[in-house]
């Protein structure tokens, strides 16, 4: 599942096959964007930020969100693709490489001058350059102040604990696997209001720690074991024994609108 690690090594392999080089092709396969051709222009850098991956080509900024199917993918000239074409969503040739966006789930072209404006409500990118830890914390405690909205799955608008760690306002970079192992690593149940976690710091410490354990991963893992089916604590592993007390793992959807609705994971021992 991409998530703020996967499209760090993304944006990184990207930017080393791509950054100073001139398109000498640009293919964009999206309605609204089938006409630009920014063919000439020289690729600046690739960046993530959180889960969202940005190109600065020549005076415009092509980002792309991943959701659930996307990848980026880089191929030598004459080599196959890995997936059907009818998948590729963008297609950017140099003079070396040929890079193709598959099933992005976001894709669209701005002026670079106007970043800020389209990403700035992001929270601090727990794999950024400045990554402010501090400002992290500001967010998730305000976060648990009463908004009236039902997305956050509490009547009374107290966000849950994990609706907070993946709202990409407060930080950027988590996704459902990181949500899920977090709370269980501290021993808190997803559906505990953020209001009511004492340590808000140490939980965006532990945050910090395991992506950037990752970032440079092919297989994110948060025991510690690569091996297949051992690489997490609770997610995926519902009615399997907890690893620590044996406790068979449950699920559940938290969040009443489709927008926030995810599946959370938790031991009902281990965590409270």
């Amino acid at each position: 599942m991409p998530e703020g690690d996967t499209v760090y090594r993304s944006a990184r392999s990207l930017d080393e096959a791509l950054h100073g080089a001139t398109l000498t092709r640009c293919d964009i396969r999206v309605p609204a964007y089938a006409t630009v051709d920014l063919t000439g222009q020289v690729v600046h850098e690739v960046i993530s930020r959180g889960k969202h991956l940005v190109a600065h080509v020549g005076e415009t900024s092509i980002h792309s969100h991943l959701k659930m199917e996307g990848s980026w993918h880089l191929y030598r000239h004459g080599t196959a693709w890995q997936r059907p074409a009818f998948q590729a969503r963008i297609v950017l040739e140099t003079a070396d490489w040929v890079a193709v966006g598959f099933e992005l789930g976001t894709l669209e072209l701005f002026a670079t001058a106007d970043d800020e404006q389209h990403l700035g409500y992001l929270g601090p990118d727990l794999l950024g350059p400045g990554w402010d830890s501090a400002e992290a914390v500001r967010r998730l405690r305000a976060a648990g102040e009463a908004t009236g909205d039902p997305a956050v799955g509490d009547g009374e608008g107290e966000r849950p604990v994990a609706v907070a760690l993946g709202d990409q306002r407060n930080l950027a970079g988590l996704g459902n696997v990181y949500v899920n192992e977090l709370c269980f690593l501290r021993g808190v149940l997803p559906t505990r209001p953020i209001t009511a976690v004492t340590d808000v710091e140490g939980l965006v410490a532990l945050a910090h720690r395991l992506i950037t354990a990752n970032r440079d991963r092919s297989e994110r893992t948060t025991t510690g074991n690569l091996r297949r089916g051992a690489r997490t604590f609770v997610y995926g592993r519902e009615r399997q024994p907890c690893r620590r007390c044996g406790t068979r793992i449950r699920s559940g959807e938290l969040g009443r609108s489709e927008l926030e609705k995810r599946v959370t994971y938790w031991c009902p021992r281990c965590q409270t």
